[in-house]
């Protein structure tokens, strides 16, 4: 039988049945799972059993792995699997994951390790329709925009509230790390356009600090449309699953002081393309330890 795609949203969303990811995958089940993720952009597998090593495989079903994260170690015992754990981060802001380098992932795993009683969603936003959502002379403006996106988040980040959380963020900014990416990104294997922002965006090519943040939070309030949005609420035994290039997330710190671990394996993707055709550049520091360039995704 070949899977089951069923939608969550209209916009964003779907729900995967009758794929075993314990056993190796065939053709057709990858390209029923990457034309699901161009359809959807996020795609969830209820009551899997992976390990770590289990959730490498399956990201390595799309491409090559990168590491943990450009500057924070992996968890113990590996190398492509990082630990997003309340003790000593909260991804409470809307983003896509690591912009500050010239080619962020494709794709980004996560899997519940440890889930709160209660809140701890995950929130994940269609940027494509976001894009589709601007007015036209918007859209026209955005379509010419460069951005620099950084690392160096502390001019947006509040304190951090912990010892284990300040370490977690001095670790986060150790090495400086900046990009130049176009506004709107060209998606290589579906060709639609999305607004390429996010909370690691600081400014606008050519534009004063002041201008580009009052251009990011009108393009990011489109972004950020409920109609545009996946609300997952997490249980045990659950992978989700979204395309990095054209979305957004943001981890709601709803669930008052009780743990929540998701495990991140993140697969390597292209230098991104924009309207014009030109493609991003690295502006500050070398991530090429990080990740491998991907030429276009399978």
């Amino acid at each position: 039988m070949p899977p089951s795609i069923r939608k969550l949203t209209g916009r964003i969303g779907a729900v995967v049945e009758g794929v075993d990811l314990a056993a190796p995958p065939d053709f057709s089940t990858i390209t029923t799972l990457r034309d699901a993720l161009n359809e959807h952009k996020a795609i969830v597998f209820d009551d899997v059993r992976l390990d770590n090593a289990d959730q490498e495989r399956v990201a390595g079903w799309f491409g090559e792995l990168t590491t943990a994260h450009p500057n924070v170690p992996a968890a113990d015992g590996t190398t492509n699997v990082l630990a997003v754990d309340s003790e000593t981060s909260k991804a409470n802001a809307w983003h896509t994951d690591v912009t500050f380098v010239v080619n962020p992932p494709q794709l980004t795993t996560l899997r519940s390790v440890v889930i709160p009683p209660y809140g701890g969603e995950t929130l994940i936003a269609n940027a494509a329709a976001a894009y589709r959502d601007l007015p036209e002379p918007l859209r026209s403006l955005a379509d010419t925009l460069r951005v620099v996106h950084t690392n160096q988040y502390d001019y947006a980040r509040p304190a951090a509230a912990t010892a284990e959380q300040q370490e977690y963020d001095r670790i986060f900014v150790s090495t400086p790390y900046e990009a130049e990416h176009p506004v709107v990104r060209v998606h290589p294997l579906t060709g639609e356009r999305g607004l390429f922002i996010g909370g690691f965006a600081k400014r606008i090519v050519g534009l004063s600090g002041s201008e580009s943040a009052d251009l990011l939070r009108i393009f990011q309030s489109y972004v950020t449309r409920p109609e545009n949005i996946l609300r997952w609420r997490w249980s045990r035994n659950q992978l989700l699953i979204f395309d990095n290039r054209i979305t957004q997330h943001y981890g709601v710190d709803n669930y008052d002081d009780h743990p929540r671990r998701l495990n991140r394996v993140t697969v390597a993707g292209e230098v991104p393309t924009g309207v014009d055709g030109r493609r991003s550049e690295q502006l500050v520091g070398d991530p090429s330890h990080y990740s491998g360039v991907l030429a276009v995704a399978a």
